[in-house]
């Protein structure tokens, strides 16, 4: 089920103050656009923030779970978004300085992507 137009309303308003934000329906959710980077996804009715290994360990102090789906073939696979609590949809400051975070993350990604692109023969 792809969201509804109030909730992608809802996100570009909370989003919107951090700066060139976007939303775009992918699959059956939305991912959520800094620029080029996408951090967050929108699945399953539920927000996903982007995270690695400087951002990570607050989500999981928190006890949020990652982001899993299932392949055709049966396999598990864990990506690096981790679920925020409806709870936290109505701290915006906190759920806003998260997002930061995320933004970071998807940022330091990308350029780690890139360097690796640039090695390559």
């Amino acid at each position: 089920m792809a969201i509804s137009e109030e909730y992608r309303e809802f996100l570009l308003d909370l989003f919107g103050p951090l700066g060139a934000v976007r939303v775009r329906r992918m699959f059956s959710g939305a991912g959520v656009f800094h620029g080029e980077v996408m951090f967050a996804l929108v699945a399953r009715e539920a927000l996903y923030l982007k995270a690695d290994e400087q951002n990570r360990p607050a989500f999981e102090t928190a006890g949020w779970p990652p982001f899993v789906y299932e392949t055709p073939a049966g396999k598990r696979v864990q990506m690096p978004y981790w679920q925020v609590p409806d709870t936290l949809l109505d701290e915006v400051d906190e759920l806003r300085d998260l997002a930061r975070g995320a933004i970071d993350a998807a940022y330091r990604a990308a350029r780690a992507k890139n360097t690796k692109k640039r090695r390559r023969p």
